[in-house]
Formats: C-alpha cells, structure tokens, sequence
C-alpha cells in the first residue's frame, strides 16, 4: 500500500527544513538562516504510533524571482498534487505577510487538507501571536518551535489523527441527504450538559449522558420534525484544550467536533454557568465566528446559581464573548429540562434571518435614511445591493473611502432597520 504523503509548503525561510529535521529525528535536510537552501523536494520516512508516513520538504513557495525560484515553486507545486495532507509553515516571529497570505491562497485552491503550524514558538510568551494567522483562512495555528523541539510530539500526534481521519472519511464517506432540514450543531468543552440538552430536545435518550468528560466520541445526527420545520440536531464529542487532549481517539472525536461546526448552519453553544466563560469558550467562540454561522448560547446549569450573582455572570458573558456580538443567550436547566423550550423558537428565528433577502428599492432607501441620519465624513454611498444570503451579504457602491467607524455605523442600521437580530452580516465596499 503507498505510504501517505504529507507535504511541507510554506514561502521561503519559515523554517520548513528544521521542521522535517525534528519530525524525521534525525538531520535529513540542509538548514541554514537564508532563503533558498532548499530548493528539490526530499522525502523521509517518518514512522509514529505505529502509522508509516513519507514526509516531503519543499522549497519556498512564491509568485516572484528569477527562474530558478520558479522551478523550485513548481516542484512545491508537484508535491502538493500528491499530498494527503498539506503542512503550511509560517513564521510567528515575523507576523503575516503577503507572501504567507499567497501561500495560504494556493494551499487551499489545491482542495488537500491543510494543517496551519506557526513555527518558532519558543516559549508560552509567544503563543498569543499565532492567532494572527486565523486570518489565512485555513484553520487554527498549531504552534511548533521546530529548533528546539517545542511542541513536536503534538504535531505528529495531530499529523497522524489526520490522515487516520482521511482514511475514515475515505472508507465511509459521509453523504448528508439532502432533506431540507436545518443542521444545528451543539458544542461546548467537556462536561458542559450537551448530550443532556440534546437529548431533551429531542425527546428520548440518544446520546450517552455521564458525569464524565468526553462521553459523546463522535458527532451523531438525528433530524427531529418540529414546528420550525426539519431540524438536524448534530452532537459532538466536548472540546478541550489541546494540552489536555489524550492522543488518539479523543483528538479524533475532536477534529470530527470542529467537523460538524463547519458543516451546521447554526451552532449552540454551551456553557456552564457555574464555571463561566473559560479560555476554550473563546476559543470556540471566535471558531464559530470565523464559521461565519449564526450563535445561540445556552448558559446552562443556571438554578445553580445564587440569585444576587446572575447580573454578574450575565456581564462577564457578554464581556467575554464579543466574537458572537448580540447572539441571544437561553438560560437553561437542562437535566430537568428547565428553559429548553425557549431553543427551537430561537433557532427559527436565527434560521429566517440568516436567510433575509432584501429588495434593491427597500434597501437603497435604508442607504439614503442612514446618510441623511449621520453623513459620512469622506466619501458617499451611491447605491446598494443584496449579493448573497446566509449570510446576508450587502455590497456598497461609493465614490471615496469611507471610514471604518462609519462602516459599522452601516452596518448597524441596516441590521436594526431589517430586524437582523444576531445573525452575521457582511458589507462589502467598491469604489467607482
């Protein structure tokens, strides 16, 4: 059976040779501190928990330089062809450039799994910055010193858990029919009360309900027919920090977590209100955010909590959940089914609008109010239209640039004028 290939890309100088070397254990690639060392592709044989892989360096990736860069480019682009998974390398100590920006662009045009690693992370000082690589589009940052070792073992565990996922998907592909129904995916860390909601919602017992983390392993789907119309219901296995993420089946249930969120049109999410908001609550916020779906927050486990400190808690929600901007939060009990009721009513709310189609004539005259209200300081909105639903996506025609106080201006107009709710709204701005 051919070995898996898991092809290292990423633009010149990140660091690309030092991560084969420190996946490989060994010195297999040239590494020296100036662009251009590699230039062929290497492959190496990488053996982990069992599983046999081919590792392939690639040299850096980049649209310009002289004809030699563009052979080394279109060897990259060769490997990248053949890849099971893609390993795209960029560099935390020196940010996001265009270069990276390109790389990420033509990773994802090649349709292969891609997995984001920041290298020369160092020490925990330097972690924070790997979230400015969210804006690549190609997943969240695993952070790597490759020099020192930082991280490696993490990264062979996640490389693995990949290709075991892609020949899962390979053996039983996934094939959703196409009822209409709304794909609604219940998320949250471990121990939160999903598979308790879950099962309230739909009416019998069908996930496993424990006081343990990490019962539910897997995403399990039942569309349920309600007075919203069809809904598919998606439980997923509770999110944990990766450092408390044991190798193997757990990363997996995992992985097919974030799965289910990219594929749902709306997600809950759920907290413990005895615990609050935690660092991996934002995380998953700010992952459902960039999912660009509407949120509802369930907040449950509320009887628990002392009447003089709900206004409190309620602040701190808000506070630390600004990635979801107005989402509704649902107080909920939801062992004794307390509150749940209030769910299904908000997702077909969220649902009809997330689907607003707006007329052309309707919402020219909503532009026209707005700058009558509050005209922009440089600049002027001609007209408007609608491009896209779900999410509702409105395109500007201006003479001039307008400010970035005054486009949220817009944007908040036209979410109270439509009665938007909570849902994501994009505006987009040409210039005539």
């Amino acid at each position: 059976m051919k070995r898996k290939q898991v092809v290292i890309v990423g633009r010149p100088n990140v660091g690309k040779s030092s991560l084969v070397n420190r996946l490989a254990g060994r010195r297999v690639a040239v590494v020296e501190e100036h662009r251009g060392v590699t230039r062929d592709r290497k492959s190496v044989e990488v053996e982990w928990r069992g599983i046999t892989f081919d590792v392939i360096d690639t040299g850096g990736w980049t649209t310009s330089g002289d004809d030699l860069q563009s052979k080394v480019s279109q060897q990259a682009e060769t490997a990248l062809a053949a890849a099971d998974l893609v390993i795209l390398v960029v560099d935390v100590t020196t940010g996001v450039v265009d270069e990276d920006l390109q790389a990420a662009r033509w990773a994802l045009r090649s349709g292969r799994p891609i997995l984001l690693v920041a290298n020369k992370v160092d020490d925990a000082n330097h972690d924070a910055q790997s979230w400015e690589f969210l804006q690549l589009g190609v997943g969240e940052p695993f952070t790597i010193s490759a020099l020192h070792g930082r991280g490696a073992g993490d990264l062979l565990d996640a490389i693995v858990d990949r290709l075991i996922l892609a020949d899962e998907a390979d053996e039983t592909p996934l094939e959703e029919p196409d009822d209409g129904a709304l794909r609604v995916a219940i998320v949250g860390r471990p121990n939160v009360g999903k598979s308790t909601l879950f099962n309230q919602l739909i009416g019998e017992e069908r996930s496993v309900v424990h006081d343990m983390p990490g019962t539910t392993r897997d995403a399990i789907d039942t569309v349920v027919e309600t007075n919203q119309g069809l809904i598919r219901f998606i439980d997923t296995a509770g999110m944990r920090r990766r450092a408390k993420t044991e190798a193997g089946l757990e990363t997996y249930a995992v992985l097919r977590s974030l799965e289910a969120l990219d594929r749902a049109d709306i997600a809950v999410l759920v907290i413990d209100a005895t615990i609050g908001v935690t660092g991996q609550d934002q995380r998953l916020a700010e992952r459902i955010a960039g999912a660009g779906c509407p949120a509802i927050v369930v907040l449950n486990k509320w009887e628990l909590i002392p009447t003089e400190e709900r206004p409190q808690v309620l602040a701190r929600l808000g506070d630390r959940l600004a990635f979801l901007g107005s989402a509704p939060v649902i107080k909920t009990t939801a062992i004794s089914g307390r509150g749940v009721h209030k769910l299904l009513p908000a997702l077909g709310e969220a649902a009809a609008d997330y689907a607003t189609r707006v007329p052309t004539g309707v919402l020219n005259r909503a532009i026209r109010d707005l700058q009558i209200k509050q005209p922009a300081p440089t600049g002027k909105i001609r007209y408007a239209v609608q491009g896209a639903s779900e999410p509702p996506t409105f395109t500007l025609f201006v003479s001039g640039r307008l400010p970035a106080t005054y486009l949220r201006y817009v944007e908040r107009s036209l979410r109270e004028r439509f009665e938007l709710g909570s849902t994501p709204l994009k505006v987009r701005v040409r210039i005539d």
